[in-house]
């Protein structure tokens, strides 16, 4: 009874030990001053093979850096150019920053992809324990972003899309880097295309779509069943052997409640039809005056004589002046009163 008590509890402890393991890793917080050129420790304490280092800020686990030991690195678009995977072993995951910011201040989770031992993880806070960083520590302040989109996209809801990012540009790529910007929210990588000695690596970490790369590096990110989320701006960056060069598209998706693109086109039509009936009326009541006006104008020529038109066969001479025989043989007609003629009677006189 006892060797089956025994065995159950191994048992039991074997199945929550990882569990156990990696709730003492996530609960253990190491606290940084936030100064120019700090470092944020990420060593793993045990042997094996690294698969994998990724750096993301909490709470909304944005991205920040990525190194894997065959593709190599990528960085987020707001620490590109700050951040340096250190390596100082083959199991050590950290990193530096430099050009520090009040942005840098928060909470950052490391995550090291081991094998066999899988994964182990560390929490990093960045705190600014002395004044703010400014002018007199040499830190440059932060600096709003103004954003330029070089595409416009006006999406519906519930619909599919693809957005694309051509490179047109002249020069070799190397790696194409997808970011996307929600609004009111820093950059976050979403895809990473770039080319290696075996061939062409895609990396996808889009939560609502699906990244695709070409031979070509031409990145583009496929969205079904549209949100107002996936609204944003979204960048792609190209490095090649002439620089970096970036593409931009602003994509809108109209919220539950507003405009959509086919509400947009109806009322279009509807105002369109409505313009056209009013036209037309108006054109009814127009011509429905201007003919009352002329039938107007045609009573008050027949109540006034004196706008008559002239009658050019009054005063015409009918019979020659000259000859008078002429003059006999013309009949005159003439419109005579009748009056009666009454016989007077003559009384005889008295004698």
């Amino acid at each position: 009874m006892e060797a089956v008590q025994k065995d159950h509890w191994y048992f039991v402890v074997l199945i929550f030990l990882p569990f156990l393991k990696v709730a003492v890793q996530q609960k253990e917080v190491v606290t940084v001053r936030l100064e120019e050129g700090m470092v944020l420790e990420c060593l793993c304490p045990w042997y094996g093979n690294l698969s994998m280092v990724s750096w993301t800020k909490i709470p909304d686990k944005d991205p920040v850096a990525v190194f894997h030991p065959e593709y190599g690195v990528a960085f987020s678009y707001h620490y590109r150019e700050r951040i340096e995977f250190l390596r100082t072993t083959p199991m050590d995951g950290s990193i530096s920053m430099r050009n520090v910011t009040h942005r840098d201040i928060g909470l950052y989770h490391c995550s090291v992809q081991t094998f066999p031992q899988g994964p182990w993880t560390r929490n990093i806070q960045v705190e600014d324990l002395d004044e703010p960083p400014g002018e007199d520590n040499g830190i440059e302040p932060p600096t709003p972003e103004v954003i330029e989109a070089d595409t416009e996209l006006l999406a519906e809801r519930d619909t599919n899309l693809t957005i694309t990012c051509n490179h047109e540009h002249n020069g070799t790529i190397y790696q194409v880097i997808l970011e996307k910007m929600p609004h009111a929210e820093p950059w976050g990588i979403i895809g990473v295309c770039k080319k290696v000695e075996g061939g062409l690596v895609g990396e996808d970490y889009s939560d609502s779509g699906r990244v695709s790369c070409t031979d070509s590096l031409d990145v583009s990110l496929h969205l079904t069943g549209v949100v107002p989320e996936d609204g944003g701006f979204y960048r792609c960056t190209f490095s090649t052997d002439a620089g970096v060069k970036t593409t931009t598209v602003l994509l809108t998706v109209p919220p539950p409640g507003g405009f959509s693109l086919s509400m947009y086109m109806m009322y279009i039509y509807i105002g369109a039809g409505a313009a056209g009936l009013i036209l037309l009326i108006a054109i009814i009541i127009l011509a429905v005056r201007h003919r009352k006006k002329n039938k107007r104008e045609e009573y008050r020529v027949k109540l006034h004589p004196s706008q008559r038109q002239p009658n050019f066969y009054e005063n015409i001479s009918v019979c020659p002046k000259k000859k008078s025989k002429q003059i006999r043989n013309c009949p005159v007609y003439a419109n005579l009163q009748s009056v009666q003629s009454h016989k007077s009677k003559c009384r005889p006189r008295d004698k």
